[in-house]
């Protein structure tokens, strides 16, 4: 297909219709169009800007650009293949689409600046010949683009594995911090649990949503994040909410359902003040809302705090029967989490013997009684026997 099918052809994208808003696909219909009129300044003008967007973008070719868009962007065809129902006439229009955009991916340069010396005076020549050219990209394949649609699903959960929930929007993590299982020292018990919630969903079945509590540096972030790396949990997509967020959380979780991954809608030190009536928003989310939440979605959420909302004394003052509906209301909350695993600081042995084994995962090499005699001294102006204190133990290590 020369360029001038191929400008028509680009005019009838139906179900990748969104690609042909983006700049790039924006650029080529301009640059085919001021070729076809014989504008040749506004070609050589759009030629250029082309590069420049594709180089802005971090492509080598229009046809790496494409492989990418058709991938990681959300279109209808790629979210039926994900989520159904089946629709033939949508795959008619998808198998179309993609042969046109694989003729593009195929254009040479040469093709455009050949065009360009036609509708320019020759005093433009050497800018022409001087222009820079990408690759043409290899054939884009129908067959393969819906094999990974199936497998991977599509969009940016096809491409990231960690987001963040902010003013209804989702960002992707491009390098999340996700513990690995060896760093991961100490609360084996509790962690367990998590990873066997966690990978009971992955397995489709039913799941508890979490709540780990307890004292400050014991890990309760790091075992949610930790679950990234481990080994078959690829299917797992971590998206971190703030508090401040809850009362989109519906809207979040609506776009989720029925995706082929697992989702879990992670809440860090999770807390509410006395007055703070956005847990209302949650209690509803977690359980006793009309709309069910979906199997692929969990709600995994950690505090300092075991019922979450603050009590005070003026909770527990006048009628005896008003407080105690004041208190039952504010604990309610964190038991409407099914699986609820308590992060306590460890005992002196449990703290020394983690010292030792973070000293051996990061190198350290010091005399055992000298090690331990250290950590003591350490633990008595830090706040508790903590990992998070074991571990800036370490790190004070490398300074002395």
């Amino acid at each position: 297909m020369d360029w001038m099918e191929l400008r028509g052809a680009l005019r009838g994208v139906c179900a990748y219709k969104h690609l042909m808003d983006a700049p790039v696909m924006a650029l080529v219909q301009e640059l085919l169009d001021a070729l076809n009129a014989g504008r040749g300044e506004e070609a050589l003008e759009g030629y250029t800007r082309l590069f420049y967007t594709l180089k802005e973008e971090g492509k080598q070719s229009l046809g790496s650009w494409l492989y990418d868009a058709l991938r990681y962007q959300e279109s209808p065809y790629a979210r039926m293949v994900e989520k159904g129902p089946y629709d033939a006439v949508l795959e008619r229009a998808a198998r179309q689409d993609v042969a046109t955009l694989s003729a593009l991916a195929q254009l040479e340069c040469e093709a455009l600046t050949d065009a360009l010396v036609g509708c320019l005076p020759k005093s433009m020549m050497a800018v022409v010949d001087a222009l820079p050219r990408w690759e043409s990209g290899a054939e884009l394949s129908f067959e393969e683009l819906t094999d990974f649609y199936r497998t991977h699903g599509c969009g940016l959960f096809a491409r990231y594995r960690a987001f963040l929930w902010e003013s209804g929007q989702l960002w992707p993590v491009e390098d999340p911090d996700s513990p690995k299982p060896e760093e991961m020292l100490g609360y084996e018990r509790q962690r367990d649990q998590v990873v066997a919630n966690t990978r009971a969903m992955l397995e489709g079945r039913l799941v508890n949503n979490v709540l780990l509590y307890g004292d400050s540096g014991t890990g309760k972030s790091a075992t949610v994040k930790s679950l990234l790396s481990l080994p078959g949990f690829e299917d797992l997509r971590l998206i971190e909410v703030q508090k401040e967020e809850l009362a989109d959380l519906p809207d979040l979780i609506r776009t989720l359902a029925g995706r082929r991954r697992k989702f879990i809608l992670f809440i860090d030190d999770l807390a509410f003040d006395q007055d703070d009536r956005t847990y209302s928003a949650l209690k509803t989310i977690l359980e006793g809302g009309l709309e069910r939440r979906p199997a692929n979605v969990a709600i995994y959420a950690t505090s300092n705090r075991r019922h979450l909302v603050r009590q005070t004394f003026s909770d527990r003052a006048g009628d005896e029967v008003d407080a105690f509906e004041t208190i039952q209301e504010k604990t309610s909350l964190s038991e409407r989490f099914g699986l609820r695993i308590p992060y306590l600081a460890l005992n002196k042995t449990d703290f020394l013997d983690m010292v030792e084994r973070m000293a051996a995962l990061y190198g350290v090499e010091m005399d055992r009684e000298e090690l331990r005699a250290g950590a003591v001294r350490w633990e008595m102006h830090h706040p508790g026997r903590t990992p998070r204190v074991a571990r800036q133990f370490i790190a004070s290590l490398a300074l002395s």
